[in-house]
């Protein structure tokens, strides 16, 4: 059994909630986190306090889930802000500048897929690629020419697997009264999620006006999670496309999909000069499933190192004893020393 299929039968019959677990406005009640971050972009902690949430009670009892370890440690990130999160409890496990208002880059395509995915638009359907796609912020080159004929599930492999702007455009274009009401439909979604530090300009992420917080893009990851498709074009290690008779060969941006180290469920990378180096993914970690938002790092290996940096820190900390949670097993230094 996968881990998208384990997570739909942990969460059976509270799938309403899943997509409410992180940070919906109104809903948070407990929020005191343990963070020992600073602004600088080398330092941030672990934070153990889990967000406490009225309707979030009920699912964990339910999972059954148990937090990470609880201890306290610095870890050191190149990214200026991030965010990892327990799939399963909602417990933040690692936070630096996780409210930061940044540019997102091609993080943006996962809420082009979500859009083009809500209007329940036929997969099937033929789309020319045309000179106003090409035309686009900041030249970028694409192996898609002019004239290419493709699918619109042929155009979202593209986008979310190799970053393909033409085909971003095109999806955004084609949708039902233009490109505007494509945008429009995007900042509608964005509120519908909750995402109160985001905004979207246009549907491939070449823009800086395209903005969100590693905090909201949790939540953006969580909802398009849901969508196989997503899953599924955003994970694949390549893809060989016919364009005039011609087969063109599409890799995944993202290293990490194309090594055997990581299990991914998602992933989205992210470049422009204005956002740095960015990356979102969904893994299982030490069979944990987790969300992780880096924003702004400075350079491809760093944006690497980062995720591995990570992954390492979830790995010696899944199964470490925590000295917190012995304590709490003595009646004298229970939940009064550390009220939540």
């Amino acid at each position: 059994m996968n881990v998208f299929d384990r997570l739909n039968a942990q969460l059976k019959g509270h799938r309403g909630l899943a997509s409410l677990r992180f940070f919906l406005p109104g809903l948070v009640i407990g929020l005191s986190p343990t963070v020992l971050a600073d602004s600088s972009r080398d330092n941030l902690s672990i934070n153990h306090v889990p967000f406490q949430l009225h309707a979030q009670a009920s699912v964990v009892g339910a999972v059954g889930s148990r937090p990470m370890a609880s201890v306290v440690q610095s870890v050191r990130l190149n990214s200026s802000a991030a965010i990892v999160v327990d799939q399963l409890s909602g417990q933040v496990l690692i936070e630096k500048n996780a409210d930061a208002e940044l540019p997102i880059a091609s993080i943006t395509k996962l809420m082009t897929a979500l859009v083009v995915l809500d209007a329940h638009l036929p997969l099937d359907e033929k789309i020319i690629i045309t000179r106003s796609d090409a035309r686009l912020e900041k030249n970028p080159p694409s192996r898609l020419p002019v004239g290419a004929r493709l699918a619109r599930a042929e155009l979202l492999h593209l986008a979310l697997m190799s970053s393909e702007n033409r085909a971003a455009q095109a999806l955004g274009r084609s949708y039902p009264g233009g490109l505007s009401a494509f945008v429009r439909a995007m900042n509608v979604k964005a509120v519908k999620l909750g995402m109160a530090s985001s905004r979207f300009t246009e549907p491939t992420g070449l823009n800086a006006g395209n903005v969100s917080s590693p905090r909201d893009l949790i939540r953006l990851v969580e909802e398009a999670y849901l969508h196989p498709e997503i899953r599924r074009y955003s994970t694949a290690k390549e893809l060989i496309i016919k364009v005039r008779g011609r087969s063109l060969q599409f890799r995944n941006s993202n290293a990490l999909v194309r090594g055997e180290t990581w299990d991914l469920g998602l992933s989205k990378t992210g470049f422009i000069r204005d956002a740095g180096r960015c990356l979102v993914m969904q893994a299982e970690v030490e069979n944990r499933p987790v969300i992780i938002v880096m924003l702004d790092a400075q350079g491809k290996r760093h944006r690497v190192r980062d995720a591995e940096t990570i992954r390492k820190v979830l790995i010696q900390k899944a199964d470490a004893p925590a000295a917190q949670d012995k304590s709490k097993t003595r009646p004298e230094q229970s939940f009064s020393r550390n009220p939540v």
